[in-house]
């Protein structure tokens, strides 16, 4: 099992519209980035764990946990010019990009501020703090990703 940081914008879509939706789960659509898209087209398998972040927030938080329910499919976005994700070079039979569907688990009873985590040792090597690091699905260490669970649990 692997374990995963997926970036949101809340009022793009929040981890209280994944709670809202049915059966709880949703596909993770619109990822632009080369680099991620390798990763959910390749790398993320079934029932990795993911951190829910939400970006662009005040203040930025880790806010819940999810965890893949189905691997990488292409993006059904890319494909059509009504949607904001349309990308004319993407094909059914040459598909540029890829999703993956994902399971709410929970929402930490504690967010984790991003200025909250950046003072934590055991976080110290996790991508999401360093400098410049932007892509919206980063791998996370178990250790990482345990101490994040125990911590939004408020343990």
């Amino acid at each position: 099992m692997n374990y995963w940081l997926f970036k949101t914008e809340p009022e793009s879509f929040s981890i209280q519209d994944l709670a809202a939706a049915k059966k709880k789960t949703t596909f993770w659509d619109g990822v632009r980035n080369y680099q991620a898209r390798n990763m959910l087209r390749d790398d993320i398998k079934l029932n990795d764990r993911v951190l829910f972040y939400h970006s662009n927030a005040d203040p930025p938080a880790i806010v819940g946990v999810a965890k893949v329910v189905r691997e990488g499919y292409p993006d059904h976005t890319a494909l059509d010019p009504n949607d904001k994700h349309f990308d004319p070079k993407s094909t059914a039979d040459n598909p540029r990009w890829y999703m993956v569907d994902i399971q709410l688990e929970e929402v930490f009873a504690h967010p984790l501020a991003l200025p909250e985590l950046r003072d934590v040792k055991a976080l110290a090597k996790m991508e999401l703090l360093r400098k410049g690091s932007r892509l919206s699905v980063q791998p996370v260490r178990k250790s990482e990703f345990d101490w994040v669970v125990r911590a939004g649990k408020g343990k």
